[in-house]
């Protein structure tokens, strides 16, 4: 799935309260979900946000690390201290 791909009949709101939980997602919905996202926190002022991408064998938080690398507003990001998900979840802070 790419941006073309996008279907804004099928959108789901989601709250833009820096708390983005990917179980509810399929994998291949996260590469354009994660900009997106990240675009309306930064237009909502967040700075510091969470995406819960959970622990299993790594490859969803690699796809979210891989999208966070190549994005000019990311200031940093890191996985989270354990009472905010440890290595179940991504801290981002935003330019």
């Amino acid at each position: 799935m790419d941006e073309d791909d996008f279907d804004p009949e099928a959108a789901v709101a989601l709250p833009i309260d820096g708390m983005l939980d990917l179980h509810t997602f399929a994998p291949r919905e996260v590469p354009v979900l994660v900009p997106v996202w990240l675009d309306e926190c930064r237009a909502a002022g967040l700075r510091e946000v969470r995406i819960v991408h959970g622990k299993g064998n790594g490859t969803l938080r690699r796809t979210v690390h891989a999208i966070l690398e190549r994005r000019e507003d990311v200031a940093s990001f890191a996985l989270a201290p354990p009472e905010r998900g440890g290595w179940g979840a991504t801290i981002v802070v935003l330019r």
